[in-house]
């Protein structure tokens, strides 16, 4: 019995390219999002809720717990099938790349979080013997310190978010997953599309995490020559 049929991997692969063309679509994008969200409204989220005040940091961590501690599918079918119902209408590949970046965000904000807490508490007591505002504490002296060390962990969740891609499947958007199974249930045959499918998340992630040590790198000899 012939296992793998080259002959037919061949036939195979511009479907399965095509699909890995929204997938790479889906994570770029979604992890855009992610970033944006992450880097304005995620810092916001990681400073509220470091805030002394529980008005402010409690409905906060209530809100990022609830997002991290939902299923993604789920938050995806809210998007796609829900919202619908109070007139909020959107493409099923809009619903997936919002629900990646929106779900991925809450993560990313943790991850400033942990940064931030992360900075010697020397640092935060000598920006206040030399009467700098709050503002510029967090922006020269803060920030520039907590970003570097938190990048492997930003990166992990980008890592995370192409394998997660799959699941816009389920809202009707034909990612490679989706047209691997397309093709074994036409053809009867899912070792070679499977296995396909394996190989481009290994080399889409490879290529993802040698982007993330470069810009580790490249952060911190910035850090390292400003100082």
């Amino acid at each position: 019995m012939n296992i793998w049929d080259w002959e037919f991997a061949w036939r195979i692969m511009p479907l399965l390219l095509d699909a890995v063309v929204i997938t790479v679509y889906a994570t770029v994008l979604g992890f855009v999002f992610a970033a944006v969200f992450a880097a304005v409204f995620g810092l916001v989220l990681a400073l509220m809720r470091r805030s002394h005040r529980p008005w402010i940091s409690l409905p906060t961590a209530a809100f990022v717990e609830f997002v991290r501690s939902t299923p993604l599918l789920v938050q995806i079918y809210f998007l796609y099938f829900v919202l619908p119902e109070f007139g909020v209408l959107m493409p099923a590949i809009v619903a997936g790349i919002l629900g990646l970046g929106l779900h991925f965000s809450t993560y990313c904000s943790e991850v400033y979080r942990a940064g931030l807490d992360g900075v010697p508490r020397g640092q935060w007591e000598a920006a206040v013997s030399l009467n700098m505002s709050r503002y510029r504490t967090y922006r020269d002296i803060v920030i520039p310190q907590a970003i570097p060390p938190v990048v492997p962990a930003l990166g992990n969740y980008l890592v995370g978010m192409i394998k997660e891609t799959p699941l816009l499947s389920s809202i009707a958007v034909v990612e490679v997953m989706q047209q691997a199974k397309i093709i074994g249930s036409e053809t009867f045959r899912y070792i070679e599309p499977i296995t396909l499918v394996g190989a481009f998340f290994l080399v889409v992630s490879l290529i993802a995490m040698m982007g993330i040590r470069r810009t580790e790198a490249w952060l911190r000899q910035k850090v390292l020559g400003s100082n």
